[in-house]
């Protein structure tokens, strides 16, 4: 049995792959009902994180999907694993920590407003990430790799591992995207913004949300965001911007497409990532996904499509649980209504 699943790892690690993404992800813990955690007996427990969900939403539009992180050896990490791989994400390179447990971490649901986070993740497994972890077969076979500005805020040392993760990513032709996914419970806004803003010259796809933005280079116009972030080496800038939709930049261009406006908001945590898969996918059904002509013919359709995964997100309590396959975007986005009986 042993000598069997070593074999369908070295098969899954050996196929070839559309996106690598790398990150922690955590053990979500949710109240069974709304109110403060103080006074909350139940909860349900799932798994969460930036990487992870991205690497979920691309697999059930049709990708292949190799998600790499440092996880305990803890139940919650073999959860975690054997979760992704049943959603047929390549889990054959995560490395798994004897020392550092996997990360939790809790929502609390009010009624109103977005959920309050509280995360127990310092000194998890994730938070160890180094250069010495890096390994060439990382980036085998692979076209892209997706990280978040979450990584380098974990840890002592993991702002100098993701930046030479991109480096090498760079190295081995893939392209490379980055969503700045600014988690400020995690470090100061000094820190944030140095380090986020050294990262984005090393990607090739930049997608803040609008707060980000401001974040980084202050109050602008819009356009001017675009304009700005293009100079510091990104092909393609895309900002997020709520209710309005989002709009994407490349070289003198600008295409901006609506939001998809629905009933209700249960849960936004998880919209950014469902976006960044949506626009993903799209893009790399391309041979040559940053090039002029194919950004021209297909970024109002992976705008058009990143908006309905970000708004398909904030349907459900979870990250990543709702997140559709292919065949119902493809619905969804021809206005066809669904068979469910």
């Amino acid at each position: 049995m042993l000598s069997l699943l070593k074999g369908l790892a070295a098969m899954q690690q050996n196929n070839n792959v559309d996106v690598v993404t790398i990150g922690e992800s955590m053990i979500l813990f949710q109240p069974m009902a709304d109110g403060s955690l103080r006074y909350s007996p139940l909860f349900t427990k799932s798994m969460a994180g930036a990487e992870s969900n991205v690497a979920i939403g691309l697999t059930r539009l049709g990708k292949k999907v190799r998600w790499i992180s440092r996880v305990g050896c803890d139940p919650f990490g073999d959860f975690i694993v054997s979760t992704l791989a049943g959603e047929g994400v390549d889990v054959s390179c995560v490395i798994r920590d004897e020392k550092a447990p996997t990360a939790i971490y809790f929502k609390e649901f009010k009624g109103y407003g977005d959920p309050t986070v509280y995360y127990y993740r310092k000194y998890s497994a994730a938070s160890k990430f180094s250069e010495e972890d890096i390994q060439s077969e990382w980036f085998a076979n692979a076209r892209h790799l997706h990280v978040t500005g979450i990584t380098p805020a974990l840890g002592e040392r993991t702002a100098d591992f993701i930046k030479k993760v991109m480096e090498q990513a760079k190295a081995n032709g893939l392209t490379v995207s980055f969503d700045p996914n600014l988690r400020r419970k995690l470090w100061s806004e000094e820190q944030a913004r140095r380090v986020l803003s050294s990262l984005i010259p090393l990607c090739d796809i930049f997608l803040p949300g609008l707060e980000e933005a401001k974040f980084l280079i202050g109050e602008q116009p819009i356009a001017e965001y675009g304009r700005q972030f293009l100079q510091m080496g990104p092909q393609l800038v895309v900002v997020k911007l709520g209710q309005e939709g989002a709009i994407g930049f490349y070289q003198n261009e600008a295409v901006q497409a609506p939001a998809f406006r629905l009933d209700k908001v249960v849960d936004t945590i998880g919209a950014g990532d469902a976006f960044a898969a949506g626009l993903l996918s799209a893009l790399l059904d391309e041979g040559e996904p940053l090039s002029a002509h194919v950004l021209k013919k297909r970024l109002p359709q992976a705008l058009k499509q990143a908006n309905l995964l970000g708004a398909l997100a904030t349907q459900f309590k979870g990250d990543w649980e709702g997140l559709p396959s292919i065949r119902e975007v493809e619905q969804y986005i021809e206005g066809q209504e669904m068979i469910k009986r």
